[in-house]
């Protein structure tokens, strides 16, 4: 049988179902598994307490700016995006400078610049545990406490600003 465990959306906030084998995902149930196996999959209580913590999660906020270097070098301002990392740490600061702190001004700005399609949601990914997220990012929100923003955190999907909020 395959390798099926639920996962939750960071951009929908929606549980959702991933096939470790193939790197397939759907929303809806694989027609394969009874009602007793979906219950009994890794990460099935994503699907009765959607949009709650768990144990061991923590909840952030980001303002991504992508590089040429990024893995995903486009986004949804932005085709095929030339920036230098150093040109993108540059943006970022600007907007460090323009939040000083506040939480508010954070999501006002993630919501108009951040390159993640969370922008739509002031930068919100939502709940998530360890191994979810790429590690510099993990270990930044995991390492701040709840209402503090980090400095500059380079990924593999760009440069980040992460503010912890649960």
């Amino acid at each position: 049988m395959s390798q099926w465990e639920v996962r939750m959306s960071n951009s929908k906030g929606l549980p959702y179902f991933f096939n470790k084998d193939t790197k397939e995902s759907f929303w809806d149930a694989p027609s394969e598994l009874s009602e007793e196996q979906v219950k009994s999959l890794p990460g099935a209580d994503y699907l009765t307490g959607a949009g709650k913590a768990h144990a061991g999660q923590v909840r952030a906020s980001h303002l991504l700016v992508k590089h040429q270097g990024s893995r995903r070098p486009a986004s949804w301002k932005e085709e095929n995006i030339t920036r230098t990392k150093e040109e993108a740490i540059a943006i970022l600061r600007e907007y460090q400078a323009q939040i000083s702190g506040s939480s508010k001004k954070f999501a006002e700005l993630a919501t108009v610049h951040s390159d993640c399609s969370s922008h739509t949601n002031g930068g919100d990914l939502g709940w998530f545990g360890r191994g979810q997220m790429q590690k510099p990012f993990e270990d930044a929100a995991y390492g701040l406490e709840v209402g503090k923003i980090s400095d500059v955190i380079s990924s593999d999907s760009g440069v980040h600003l992460v503010l912890r909020t649960g």
